[in-house]
């Protein structure tokens, strides 16, 4: 028949992986670092993953496709559902959690206290749930995965009352200001503050804050705070 059916281009798609997780009838996966049309039976034509795509590579296109088949989908979902592992990646390092530390966890070699200041995990950006309980009322903090390496006061200065999200979108290879939007929105979020390294491709992780600043429909106060790579705040 021919009907109203999804079309991905391959060309635009950056592989974030948001058109599967918007698509509720799992007729989206991802092959190869590509998103793809699994199955034409399994697409609704509605396109509940258009709005998802942060490139425009999803359009709606008419052609000869199999009906639409609500009992394969939901016999998909059940299958999945008994699969599914509790945890996220299956890992258990994964599950979020508040994190509540002795005030001597950790001591300079000096012997004088030095605890860390991390208040939750997981910290990736990619792991950590769109609604967690510790993002109400919270302090966030944004950043580069090198930036607490390179500046040796990171817990005191930046961590220290905040809930800590850090990435790099050059390895990850992801655009993340979906996952971030989501996150602002969502939640009562007092401030943001973006810490990035001065290297080019750390503005990948600026720019994706900032659109998820404009996107949230918020006024929320933010700074963007740069380290240099010898361990430098840069004014």
């Amino acid at each position: 028949m021919i009907r109203k059916i999804i079309h991905i281009d391959e060309e635009k798609c950056n592989g974030c992986g948001a058109c599967a997780k918007a698509c509720h009838e799992g007729a989206i996966g991802m092959v190869n670092g590509k998103a793809k049309l699994l199955r034409d039976d399994y697409c609704d034509g509605l396109g509940d993953c258009l709005p998802a795509c942060p490139t425009g590579a999803i359009t709606f296109t008419e052609r000869e496709a199999a009906a639409y088949d609500e009992a394969a989908v939901l016999a998909n979902k059940q299958q999945k559902a008994a699969q599914q592992d509790p945890l996220p990646c299956g890992c258990p390092g994964s599950q979020s959690r508040s994190l509540h530390r002795e005030e001597e966890a950790c001591r300079r070699e000096d012997d004088t206290p030095m605890a860390s200041q991390l208040s939750q995990w997981p910290v990736q950006i990619k792991l950590v749930p769109v609604n967690a309980p510790y993002f109400d009322g919270a302090k966030l903090l944004i950043a580069a995965d090198c930036s607490a390496y390179a500046y040796g006061d990171f817990h005191r200065r930046f961590i220290k009352g905040h809930i800590t999200l850090v990435g790099c979108p050059k390895l990850d290879g992801v655009d993340y200001s979906q996952k971030l939007t989501d996150i602002i929105r969502n939640n009562d979020i007092q401030s943001v503050t973006i810490v990035r390294m001065e290297v080019p491709c750390c503005g990948g992780l600026e720019q994706a804050a900032k659109r998820a600043l404009q996107n949230s429909g918020k006024f929320i106060p933010w700074q963007v705070v740069t380290i240099s790579t010898d361990g430098r705040i840069l004014e």
